[in-house]
């Protein structure tokens, strides 16, 4: 087996949702996809922790999230902070990843365990956030509402993003989706 060939981590990504869609994620193993990536088992578990963690990786976007907000202009506001995480996520969310989320949100929907842990990834980013804010000094609520809604707009892109061509930015597709939410907050009055 290749086990010392580069990429080994993507190469394990790509063959688990091959066969999530092939075979859908229950029917999967991870011995089938190491085998598929021409890996062995050992090296499966070096990378993730179990088969779900390829659809959620570890926690670089939790890193990611926080060091953005961290590194957001002093003067920035807690909606602009949240925005900086936007144009960061940008790199990781282009157009070569789009077909991958688009199966990845495939898979996520037909397994409720898989959604649940979703909605638990959903919070942990949203948490980093707020903590990130926290640090900042923005105080409560102002620091969690604005995490909840940077949240909320990531979700909202990511569902949009991964349906729209390929040319289509992600951090102007999560800015619109911010935008909306704050102009629906403004009309709830």
């Amino acid at each position: 087996m290749g086990r010392w060939k580069p990429n080994a981590r993507e190469r394990l990504e790509r063959a688990a949702m091959e066969l999530f869609v092939q075979r859908g994620y229950e029917s999967t193993t991870v011995a089938e996809i190491a085998e598929r990536a021409g890996l062995t088992k050992s090296t499966f578990f070096r990378h993730f922790s179990d088969k779900r963690e390829v659809l959620f990786g570890r926690d670089e976007l939790r890193r990611l999230f926080a060091d953005a907000i961290t590194g957001a202009p002093a003067a920035a506001s807690p909606i602009e902070a949240v925005v900086a995480v936007f144009d960061a996520l940008a790199p990781t969310f282009g157009p070569e990843r789009r077909a991958w989320g688009k199966q990845r949100q495939a898979v996520i929907a037909g397994n409720s365990e898989l959604r649940e842990r979703e909605l638990l990834k959903l919070a942990s980013l949203a948490e980093a956030m707020t903590g990130a804010l926290r640090d900042r000094g923005v105080p409560d609520p102002a620091a969690s509402l604005a995490a909840e809604l940077g949240g909320l707009a990531f979700r909202n892109a990511y569902a949009r993003w991964v349906e729209l061509p390929a040319d289509e930015d992600f951090a102007v597709v999560a800015r619109e989706e911010l935008d909306a939410l704050k102009s629906a907050m403004t009309a709830l009055g």
